[in-house]
């Protein structure tokens, strides 16, 4: 028989109703894991409220296929709703050891023209949403030092940044700093946090301003044409199931990229080069003498693209 990898796992997966997030949660059905579908039901702007349909569908799909799980309907960067969130878990199945957030939503715009509200509500979404849950969470696995999983999902525009996504990339680096923090600050209880920059075709990805022009022209979305390629979503996923299993215990802190069949490791950022002055404070003119000759700033190349 297969080897159920999650088997007797409690994994939370927000957005878990999601085009990478049903992935997750039916995957990790799949492979033993009892799985809270944490959703809204929402669009992908966030703005149509909740609706409990989709969530219960997916839910309903699992069990179908001999899986465990139950919805949670809510919004997950509300405390008192983060909070529920976890204590449903533990009265439901009286642990918890995943938590993967894969929700998100997308309020495309140029910094010149982003609204308050598009910023606000993105960054509300996405980081908080992440924050909240990782609170009442870390509270539960330093209580019980059972260990745990943590995976955000971050983007290569909260790594080398997005054009006309000044909101979503700020957010997604700032993921990266919550999973480093989170990483070192909860090692000693055992749990590790790591974060995943995917790429697949989604109905996020179909909302895309290049590829709503194509679907604009009667293109079909990338999303309807995924399946069984190398865009599938479900390519994202094997990558997740090892990160929060046991074998992934010796994986913390750290960036992993899945992009169609490849799964690549980002290095951290390292100090490149430096200059040193050696009096108590720095000579503006040698300043401006020094660091285009010795740091290169003049002709700096830019940096490579992710191909």
């Amino acid at each position: 028989m297969p080897v159920k990898h999650l088997d007797g796992k409690v994994a939370i997966v927000t957005g878990g109703a999601g085009g990478m997030g049903s992935w997750i949660s039916k995957t990790f059905a799949e492979q033993g894991a009892k799985v809270v579908v944490a959703d809204t039901g929402a669009d992908v702007e966030g703005r149509t409220g909740m609706d409990a349909s989709r969530v219960n569908a997916l839910v309903n799909d699992i069990k179908a296929k001999g899986g465990t799980a139950i919805p949670f309907v809510g919004d997950i960067a509300d405390m008192a709703t983060g909070e529920n969130l976890i204590k449903t878990t533990l009265d439901t199945y009286g642990k918890l050891d995943a938590l993967v957030c894969a929700h998100g939503i997308l309020r495309e715009r140029m910094i010149f023209n982003m609204t308050e509200e598009e910023w606000d509500g993105l960054i509300r979404a996405h980081l908080k949403g992440c924050f909240v849950p990782t609170k009442f969470a870390s509270i539960y696995w330093r209580q019980t030092r059972q260990g745990g999983r943590i995976v955000y999902f971050t983007s290569s525009a909260g790594i080398r940044g997005g054009s006309g996504q000044p909101n979503y990339s700020a957010a997604h680096a700032g993921k990266i700093g919550l999973m480093r923090s989170t990483a070192k600050g909860l090692a000693r209880y055992g749990v590790t946090a790591n974060c995943i920059s995917p790429a697949a075709a989604t109905r996020m990805t179909d909302r895309g301003l290049d590829q709503a022009e194509r679907i604009a022209r009667g293109e079909p979305a990338p999303s309807t044409q995924a399946a069984g390629t190398a865009m599938d979503p479900k390519n994202v996923v094997p990558v997740i199931v090892y990160l929060c299993s046991d074998q992934g215990a010796n994986v913390n802190g750290r960036i992993f990229a899945n992009t169609g069949h490849r799964v690549t490791l980002w290095a951290d950022e390292e100090w490149d080069q430096t200059i040193y002055w050696p009096e108590p404070l720095w000579d503006i003119d040698k300043l401006y003498e020094y660091l285009p000759i010795s740091l290169g700033i003049e002709g700096f190349p830019e940096p490579p693209q992710q191909t």
